[in-house]
């Protein structure tokens, strides 16, 4: 018998109900400026999509143009109800959200089998958020693909790179990095920490993100090392708090959208 893991925060960081869950990342796509791209690779923030819907959306517009080319998608997000050394992967068959069911790579769980920094651990992935809210905005934009969900414990930026690069593949994988940025400082305080954390990422150096500039700096400084490995270049799409789109502005959480090409 399949397992599925099913939706846990459906209802609360995004709407339950299947057809305005469908609306809601529909307006957003639309909303967000068309950006002449075929990207490798992406960042995007993982709060509730009132709050980050739009930035991760200007992210998620650039794959409409090599969506039909995309097969399988490599998700990487930060741990926040567990703690745990390494890299967790699911031993579910399928990942479900209001929009149906997204099957998990079982081909790519096997190439990573060997690695000593991953395994599978479904407490990781039972209760977490960061993957989870990306997937109606895949499942909107892309057509067939496959999963691999990797929720990222205290690992390294070489340990998160070597599992990149050993999925890397061709233009048919693309890889997602959820994370936010800053947290709970005001307004201000946020945007020149999140500006200098964009710098870092538009030039490739995870060693200038420090673990309080952006939730998901470890699955982030893996990527960076492997798209510097790869000689991509990074453009920042969009950098905003929710100072910006739907809270107050004492404290402010970070929200950018990065893509890699």
């Amino acid at each position: 018998m399949s397992e599925v893991r099913e939706s846990a925060v459906a209802g609360m960081f995004y709407p339950e109900d299947t057809a305005e869950l469908a609306n809601s990342v529909d307006q957003f796509l639309a909303a967000a400026r068309p950006v002449a791209a075929s990207p490798k690779a992406i960042i995007v923030p993982h709060a509730g999509y009132i709050y980050s819907g739009a930035v991760a959306a200007s992210a998620y517009k650039t794959l409409e143009t090599s969506a039909t080319l995309i097969r399988r998608v490599v998700l990487l997000g930060p741990a926040h109800q567990i703690g745990f050394q390494g890299l967790a992967l699911s031993s579910a068959d399928f990942f479900s959200t209001p929009l149906g069911i997204i099957p998990i790579d079982q081909r790519a769980m096997e190439q990573l089998s060997d690695l000593p920094q991953v395994r599978i651990f479904d407490d990781a992935h039972t209760l977490e958020h960061s993957l989870e809210v990306q997937l109606p905005f895949l499942q909107r934009t892309l057509a067939n693909f496959t999963l691999v969900p990797l929720v990222v414990g205290d690992a390294s930026a070489e340990e998160v790179a070597e599992v990149i690069e050993r999925l890397w593949d061709g233009s048919g994988t693309l890889i997602v990095v959820s994370s936010d940025l800053s947290h709970y400082q005001d307004y201000t305080t946020a945007q020149q920490l999140d500006r200098t954390t964009s710098r870092a990422i538009e030039r490739l150096h995870p060693e200038d993100i420090g673990y309080h500039d952006a939730c998901g700096r470890n699955p982030v400084s893996g990527l960076l090392l492997a798209v510097r490995r790869h000689g991509l270049k990074a453009t920042t799409l969009d950098l905003r708090n929710s100072g910006d789109t739907a809270g107050p502005r004492d404290q402010v959480v970070g929200y950018g959208a990065w893509i890699f090409e």
